[in-house]
């Protein structure tokens, strides 16, 4: 089966658009080798997804041709303990970081004490 129509059917990328980007981009590669979005799958590759902030190391488990459910995608893969575990510390570490906050878009009262503030300058 070919590499991006596996992520695609393993629900890793949206459409399989995304995954043969993903994949000339280097950011997909099964048994440590960059490879091309045509590369046949076979059960018991070894196939690294970076999306960034994250990084999945998955085993092929099941090799489905068509996109099913997500209890049947989750059937096709076995995600390693190793990467498992990186992914929940950086989840909270990610977490644990202060978010930025932004005001966000001002108000037209906001707007127009500003002008007045700007005007008010220039005399």
């Amino acid at each position: 089966m070919r590499l991006d129509k596996w992520l695609w059917a393993a629900r890793f990328f949206k459409t399989r658009r995304l995954a043969v980007e993903a994949i000339e981009g280097g950011r997909v590669s099964v048994d440590g080798e960059r490879v091309k979005p045509a590369k046949e799958l076979r059960l018991g590759d070894s196939v690294s997804i970076r999306r960034p902030p994250f990084e999945y190391r998955v085993l092929v488990k099941g090799l489905e041709e068509r996109r099913g459910p997500a209890s049947a995608a989750a059937a096709m893969y076995e995600e390693t303990a190793e990467s498992r575990a990186r992914r929940t510390v950086l989840a909270a570490e990610m977490k644990a970081m202060p978010q930025p906050r932004f005001p966000g878009r001002p108000t037209k009262k906001t707007r127009r004490d500003y002008e007045r503030w700007l005007r008010s300058d220039e005399d």
